[in-house]
């Protein structure tokens, strides 16, 4: 909070001059948050409905696994089982892992984010509420076409990890793993655009007061799972954009015949695959953490310290990758790092263990359906945890590494670690979004049942994988001593089942969808979550001065619903939310946000077509297709950012805040900001990988173009980072016409065009082709990637120049116009670069 508003959040217990609100005030309200019907209500883009949605086609897609998963388990109940072929078999482990990892574990947190996150904030909604919509859309329709590819004989086969040469076209040369590759990049393209929304929600859209020290440990462990997705999705983006590449183009980024290697695919892959473990436990354990207080009667012990856990687990969780990678052949001492790291990083997590177990010996608590499942999923996490310190001791792994053991371990840490706190979540928090809570009587059986299920699973698995049975195997022979546990483990997972189902028709039975008059607070929890609220979320902001503020004001439910604090109206007349500072929570200015739209679905849709009609080689109505998708996102942005008449407004407490600001405060900011990010990420690890393969096979790479190229290219990229710049100052001089900032920027798209294609031309004329060595893939990898960030760069330009016609720019700063520039100069640099590295690294060979 800047000091001008003079905010202080000891001075208000409510706002006592305005105790009375006017009647029209709520109707107002309700008029500008309705949510359309009927089909309409696709288009709808709050955060009650988005986020339900969320979570439920997460749910939908944990079933569908869930149903592969008992399949594959009657094939392997009895030795030379004749259910499924060794093909399908094949299929339905690779859809399983796929569908579990990528469509259920770490989209159901996300969805469980947009839903949960606004209302303990206490904000109106998150602040990209069509990025949300086009996220979600984007995922139900990319998975639902995904799991599709089943029922034609099309689903990968590899796995869910994918390996080459597996996956080359010399082994798998149909499409299956095509479906894998363009698919899962593009589900991943879905959950960054979360992730963006997560963050600057968290650090941007709390209520007033709501200082880091006082944030829902839920909110930390989304900021946490957000920043991680950031950093490690990247990865798996870039593995998966070279495979392509490699299958489609051959070029040969893991062919070690032409200077590849496998493994890069490895580094690449769990370089994400082993954080997002950590990816989906952070948030589940913050669910754990919020759950206890309420169950157990008292206040959260260990507070800061939890908070320090989860940024220690995230910061280790990246220096664990390669103990998936111990079989392998690492040097010794990478081997004596990753398995010490891989120990570590248990510390962190057994702070979190200890803290709710001191909570609940602290407290009194109530055996109830959310109290099962919390310790249930405790028990069989820490057991789990357990069988990760063993897999993390190198002798061991040699042993334990691709058997049934290592499958085991996985489910009691995934399951213990999120299905259970999962399923903890549904009953704890049904109250806000049903009229009636579920059953307490069906819910403890249905625990036990999945509880007793689990362990019957995949505890005899420990044993059958230390017998010796490989994973991924589709029978096996009799007289191994496999057949009593593997029979054992199908009964479990058919009782796993069967509770599943009872909670399907517990959900049945009892879930009735509102945004009004819910069940309510039913544990008694303290968080803002449980406050009166409507479409609109709370019916005014309150200012919080504690981490439970309804245990220490327990009139602060009936004050906030009676409007006696922050934005009890709509002074806009549209939908807006407080914009406050990242550290201290202290009102910024009021957002403007937008209402239902068709085109994040649009948008979603067609961007879905494009990259499934690309698997299925229908490239003319994929290019149709993409084509379509850019004018429906640029159509849901053109409505943002515009400046309303008042350019102040009072929100309450006698504090005016602005309507719109621009610079490092703004949402918007934040968010191109963690975007780049992202785009980094991609260059680090493209840049990983050309250091890697130089270093695997350095006798195919050959000296670059002459480095006379070196002086127009730097000059083709310097002068459009300029420009942009220069553009952005000269937008503040009124004495400069208005067009003269905008046609700077197409100057700068247009360097950028220029430069690329010197770029490009230098290594054409100097013979260096893609298709021949690995070092002609990876520097026509990183052209690729300049190529793609400059076509953003000139339509950002171009759209910035529509913009300008229809006089949307304004002076003297204008938040398109910043992120514009901002965008080109972030393009120009990283063009600098990777033209410098690939040019004087390795220099002449």
């Amino acid at each position: 909070m800047t000091s001008e508003t003079g905010f202080d959040p000891e001075s208000y217990r409510r706002f006592p001059t305005r105790d009375k609100r006017p009647e029209g005030e709520l109707a107002e309200l309700n008029r500008i948050w309705h949510a359309p019907g009927g089909w309409a209500r696709l288009t709808v883009v709050n955060n009650n409905y988005i986020g339900l949605w969320y979570v439920a086609a997460s749910f939908l897609f944990f079933l569908l696994a869930g149903i592969l998963a008992l399949v594959m388990r009657v094939q392997l109940a009895l030795p030379l089982n004749g259910i499924l072929s060794q093909e399908t078999y094949n299929q339905f482990f690779t859809m399983h892992g796929t569908i579990m990892m990528f469509l259920f574990a770490v989209p159901a947190m996300e969805a469980l984010g947009v839903m949960l996150l606004p209302q303990m904030l206490a904000a109106r909604d998150l602040p990209f509420p069509r990025l949300s919509a086009y996220a979600f859309w984007a995922y139900l329709v990319g998975g639902l076409c995904f799991f599709a590819s089943l029922f034609f004989g099309l689903a990968p086969d590899g796995g869910w990890f994918m390996y080459p040469p597996l996956t080359s076209t010399a082994f798998s040369p149909g499409i299956n793993a095509d479906f894998w590759l363009l698919g899962i990049g593009f589900i991943e393209i879905s959950a960054i655009a979360g992730a963006i929304e997560i963050i600057v929600g968290v650090l941007k859209t709390r209520a007033p007061g709501m200082t880091l020290d006082r944030m829902p440990i839920f909110a930390w462990g989304m900021l946490v799972f957000a920043g991680m997705i950031v950093i490690a999705f990247p990865a798996v983006i870039l593995g998966t954009l070279l495979l392509e590449l490699e299958r489609a183009l051959n070029w040969p980024f893991f062919d070690p015949t032409r200077g590849g290697d496998p493994l890069l695919w490895q580094h690449l892959f769990w370089f994400f695959g082993h954080p997002e473990v950590y990816i989906i436990f952070l948030p589940a354990s913050a669910l754990v953490t919020m759950m206890i207080p309420a169950l157990a009667r008292t206040r959260l012990v260990g507070y800061n310290l939890i908070v320090l856990a989860m940024l220690a687990t995230a910061f280790i969780s990246f220096g664990v990758w390669s103990h998936h990678m111990f079989t392998t052949g690492m040097p010794r001492l990478s081997v004596g790092f990753f398995s010490a790291a891989s120990m570590a990083v248990s510390v962190p997590a057994g702070i979190q263990v200890f803290s709710w177990i001191a909570t609940f010996a602290a407290g009194r608590a109530r055996f109830n359906t959310p109290t099962l499942f919390v310790l249930g999923g405790l028990f069989t996490f820490t057991f789990g945890g357990l069988t990760g310190v063993m897999v993390a001791m190198v002798p061991f792994d040699w042993q334990a590494h691709d058997t049934h053991f290592i499958v085991a371990h996985l489910h009691y840490v995934l399951i213990g670690g999120m299905v259970f706190p999962l399923f903890a979540t549904f009953y704890y928090w049904m109250g806000m979004t049903s009229r009636r809570p579920l059953s307490e009587r069906l819910g403890k059986r249905i625990f036990w049942m999945m509880f007793v299920g689990m362990h019957v699973t995949f505890l005899p698995m420990h044993l059958t994988g230390l017998m010796g049975m490989p994973r991924r195997v589709y029978t096996y022979l009799p007289g191994h001593d496999w057949d009593v546990t593997n029979l054992l483990s199908t009964v479990g997972a058919f009782i796993l089942a069967a509770g599943v189902m009872l909670f399907l028709i517990d959900l049945a039975r009892n879930f009735r969808f509102t945004v009004e008059e819910d069940a309510g607070n039913i544990y008694g929890g303290g968080t803002l979550e449980w406050l009166p609220t409507g479409l609109y979320s709370t019916r005014s902001i309150p200012v919080v001065r504690s981490r439970y503020p309804l245990w220490d004001d327990p009139d602060l439910g009936e004050d906030v619903e009676k409007g006696r604090y922050f934005l009890p109206n709509a002074p806009t007349g549209r939908r807006e939310t407080i914009v406050t500072s990242p550290i201290r929570a202290e009102p910024q200015y009021i957002q403007i946000m937008p209402g239902p739209s068709v085109w994040p679905l649009l948008g979603a849709i067609f961007t879905a077509g494009f990259f499934l009609l690309m698997t299925i080689q229908a490239y003319v109505p994929a290019l149709i297709s993409g084509v379509l998708a850019v004018p429906s996102v640029l159509r849901w942005l053109w409505e943002t950012d515009r400046p309303v008449a008042a350019k102040e407004v009072e929100v309450g407490g006698g504090i005016c805040l602005p309507t719109y600001v621009t610079g490092p405060s703004t949402h918007g900011w934040w968010a191109v900001i963690v975007l780049l990010v992202v785009i980094g990420m991609i260059f680090l690890m493209t840049i990983f990988s050309y250091l890697y393969l130089y270093g695997i096979h350095p006798s195919v790479w050959t000296a670059p173009p002459d480095m006379v190229w070196l002086i127009p290219l730097l000059v083709g990229y310097g002068a459009p980072a300029a420009l942009a710049m220069t553009a952005r100052k000269l937008l503040a001089r009124e004495r400069t016409t208005l067009w003269t900032p905008p046609t700077l920027i197409l100057a700068a798209g247009a360097g950028l065009l220029l430069a690329l294609g010197i770029d490009y031309w230098s290594w054409r004329t100097h013979g260096l082709q893609p298709q021949l060595s690995s070092q002609g893939a990876i520097v026509h990898a990183f052209l690729a990637l300049q190529a793609i960030l400059v076509a953003v760069a000139v339509l950002m330009a171009i759209y910035l120049a529509a913009r300008t016609s229809r006089g949307l720019v304004t002076r003297p700063r204008n938040n398109s116009f910043d992120i514009t520039a901002i965008f080109i100069s972030y393009t120009a640099a990283q063009g600098m670069l990777a033209a410098l590295l690939v040019r004087l690294f390795p220099g002449a060979v």
